[in-house]
């Protein structure tokens, strides 16, 4: 497949706005509304495209807590790593996960409605996960910049 900067600029489009039709993008682009929904179908079915989200207010829905947690394991065997990753993929809280260099081994993002509830999501989920060694944990004061957007 030939990826080329229309697909790009397609891309950032849906990128911000998913829900435009293709009308509105074939406007933007230059292109027919057909051409438009062909190449949409292409970079989805070639994985460009992975699905379609709503982003959801976190003050809305009450989930503004926002904490970044370390994880180290107690050890590296390949039997830690699969389990632990198996265990965390389970678990609500955690928006995302990140297996790590360095110090620790791991980075979640957790979001839930406050201290009591981290607390509580710590002594009930994180730890009774198996393996794990140490945590770190450390508090979002204030969201200075948020984007799912990948620039071309």
């Amino acid at each position: 497949m030939i990826f080329d900067n229309t697909d790009k600029k397609l891309l950032e489009y849906l990128q911000k706005d998913s829900k435009q039709t293709n009308k509105e993008l074939s406007n933007k682009l230059g292109l027919s509304v057909t051409a438009v929904y062909e190449r949409i179908k292409k970079l989805e079915k070639e994985g460009y495209i992975d699905g379609y989200i709503a982003v959801v207010n976190k003050e809305k829905v009450n989930r503004n807590f926002v904490v970044f947690c370390h994880v180290k394991l107690i050890q590296h065997s390949q039997e830690f790593v699969v389990s632990f990753e198996k265990e965390v993929k389970r678990i609500d809280e955690v928006l995302e996960c990140y297996h790590l260099s360095g110090d620790y081994d791991y980075l979640l993002k957790v979001i839930v409605t406050d201290m009591a509830a981290f607390r509580e999501f710590m002594v009930k989920k994180l730890t009774s996960i198996n393996h794990i060694g140490s945590t770190h944990s450390m508090f979002v004061i204030n969201e200075v910049k948020y984007s799912t957007t990948i620039n071309f």
